[in-house]
């Protein structure tokens, strides 16, 4: 990846597919899993979260119901759709009220609310230990609504390199992270990454922005090979679509997922299901 970095600035997006391509040779010629290549497994299996896109709260606390039913315990809960910050409030307490005290409960505006309106609600739901994620667009924003709810706080969008977060640690607005694969370039930066907030001792969401079998198997071999009171939970993306690349790929159960089994990724793609390649290189 550092002669692929050193031709093409920035792209991280196309960079992490070969970078994937790249770390599943590396162990189907090792004949190892990724997670030893990585660290080594630490975990059987691993949390998952739910997310529950922003509708009516009442709508939204039916969903985080029906989750808790099948196991979930963490709860990512979308705000600003409605534009007012009452509703946001309301949509908090519903989902709070249906799973209980125990659950992990955080309000996500993937940064598009603002400081005033993202201070009001963190204030008002402030007694529901509720964590907020990615509140606003800047650093600085994050930092004062922070510093004005007395919230933790999961950095999202903002962070995207070692630099980034760096920053978030510095500014005391990285109780908890998203690393997505994608944004970061691929699992060698990822894996830096996941080192970092090791060091720093911030929690971690491993997942990607978004993806299918190939992505999902990524993720849960760097989840299971993060120590577990790093890792706050992963991400089954596979679950949200359809069709399924690989036919074996590992599932959710009872809220939890276990990286595959078999060397490199561990999973194999159906081709017919691929379709026809779009280029071959020699």
């Amino acid at each position: 990846m550092a002669r692929l970095d050193a031709h093409l600035q920035g792209h991280p997006y196309a960079k992490s597919a070969i970078d994937t391509a790249l770390w599943d040779l590396t162990g189907q010629a090792a004949n190892l899993p990724l997670y030893t290549l990585l660290g080594g497994r630490r975990a059987a299996d691993m949390p998952l979260y739910h997310s529950i896109t922003c509708i009516a709260p009442k709508d939204m606390a039916l969903i985080a119901s029906e989750a808790y039913d099948t196991g979930m315990r963490q709860f990512q809960v979308k705000l600003g759709a409605s534009g007012d910050w009452q509703t946001d409030v309301e949509r908090l307490i519903k989902v709070r009220e249906v799973v209980g005290t125990g659950p992990l409960v955080y309000g996500d505006w993937n940064n598009g609310g603002t400081q005033l309106d993202c201070t009001r609600v963190g204030r008002a739901v402030a007694h529901l230990d509720i964590m907020l994620e990615q509140p606003c667009p800047t650093f600085e924003e994050c930092a004062a609504v922070r510093a004005a709810t007395g919230l933790p706080m999961k950095m999202d969008e903002l962070a995207h390199d070692t630099g980034s977060l760096l920053q978030a640690h510095r500014l005391g607005i990285m109780d908890a992270v998203a690393l997505k694969l994608s944004k970061f370039g691929g699992l060698s930066a990822m894996r830096r990454a996941r080192d970092l907030c090791q060091h720093l001792g911030a929690r971690m969401c491993v997942e990607d922005t978004w993806g299918s079998d190939i992505t999902t198997a990524v993720l849960l071999h760097l989840a299971a090979s993060t120590a577990p009171r790093n890792l706050m939970n992963t991400c089954d993306l596979s679950s949200y679509v359809a069709p399924r690349l690989a036919p074996n790929a590992p599932t959710r159960l009872q809220g939890r997922i276990a990286p595959p089994v078999g060397i490199g990724l561990g999973v194999v793609p159906d081709i017919d299901t691929l379709g026809q390649s779009a280029a071959i290189f020699d």
